[in-house]
């Protein structure tokens, strides 16, 4: 069973008001936040790979890479197999990325599979190709396929924002939210959202992803 998809702004302002209505201080980030953006992409190999250009860099430094690479048609399995090493980092990729994106594109996933698979199938299959973790994973798993109830403890803004909303001393580290998460299911993807634009307004820039 896949659970609850995001496919709309409706489900992500029913997954607020249950968030709201569940648990004080995330009612009043929200106030502070404003309306929550729905953040869904189009699944597939273009998505994951994006995923895998912004991990640990600015959405900046990830937007221009990846404008790069379309730029020079490698979105796709295929062409990034054919420009090897050599056409990656003439792309902007370091070397540690390119084998990454050459791993992803070698994987053979099947990415409608993935579609209909339950969560811990999607992170247990995504994570097996070299260079996913389990925050890329989490990630595609909540923007790229809109699963409701998935959260990314791992990530740096979401944990800030964790730390600002709930007036922590300092940012609680992955396995401490992981755990904080399980109060906001089943609708921890939400939460995220709330994280990262919360994160967006009092610190004025995006989170890394």
């Amino acid at each position: 069973m896949t659970g609850r998809i995001i496919e709309t702004d409706a489900d992500v302002a029913e997954g607020a008001a249950w968030l709201a209505d569940h648990h004080p201080a995330l009612a009043h980030a929200l106030d502070a936040a404003g309306p929550l953006p729905l953040r869904r992409r189009p699944d597939g190999f273009a998505a994951l790979f994006n995923a895998i250009i912004g991990q640990q860099v600015s959405t900046a430094s990830a937007n221009a890479i990846w404008l790069r690479l379309e730029a020079n048609g490698l979105t796709s399995p295929a062409p990034v197999i054919a420009a090897g090493e050599e056409g990656l980092r003439a792309a902007g990729l370091s070397r540690q990325k390119i084998a990454y994106a050459l791993a992803l594109a070698r994987a053979g996933i099947d990415y409608e599979a993935l579609r209909v698979a339950p969560d811990t199938e999607v992170i247990t299959t995504l994570t097996a190709v070299k260079g996913i973790g389990q925050w890329t994973a989490e990630i595609y798993a909540m923007f790229a396929l809109g699963r409701a109830d998935v959260f990314a403890p791992g990530d740096l803004a979401l944990q800030e924002a964790a730390r600002l909303i709930f007036d922590l001393p300092e940012r609680p580290r992955e396995k401490a939210l992981r755990a904080m998460a399980e109060d906001w299911s089943p609708w921890r993807a939400v939460a995220a959202r709330l994280f990262f634009t919360y994160y967006r307004v009092a610190k004025g820039r995006e989170g890394i992803t």
